[in-house]
């Protein structure tokens, strides 16, 4: 396929496989120390070859690939799963979000039943005059 090589640099290598959304934010997580290579932390320049184990720290998650097949040329993310082994740990489950009180539009200021309903909820003290 067009775009393999013997070796290919790192950033660029992250960026085609779509393990991040351009190549810069893959060169400047490789600048920060973010990206690491057998255990080594590497800059963007280096070369990656098949077998190599990457670990990307990006976005609050560690993923850690096993580089299959290089290509320098960003792909399908079809081909671009063909090109890595996944060995990451599963994502942290997306915390649920809480939902706020809805008043409906127009129904005006809360009561002062309400008010103290609502402080009761959220756990508020009563204020002193």
């Amino acid at each position: 396929m067009a775009g393999e090589q013997a070796g290919a640099r790192v950033d660029s290598w992250i960026w085609s496989v779509r393990l991040t959304r351009t190549r810069s934010i893959a060169s400047d997580a490789c600048r920060g120390g973010h990206v690491r290579v057998n255990g080594v932390r590497v800059k963007p320049s280096h070369v990656v070859h098949v077998d190599d184990e990457v670990r990307l720290r990006h976005e609050g998650r560690e993923r850690i690939v096993v580089v299959s097949r290089l290509i320098t040329k960003r792909v399908g993310a079809a081909v671009a799963a063909e090109c890595y082994i996944d060995k990451s740990p599963p994502p942290p489950p997306r915390e649920e979000v809480v939902t706020a009180a809805v008043r409906p539009r127009g129904a005006g200021r809360p009561t002062k039943r309400e008010r103290r309903s609502l402080d009761k909820l959220l756990g508020r003290t009563a204020e002193a005059p």
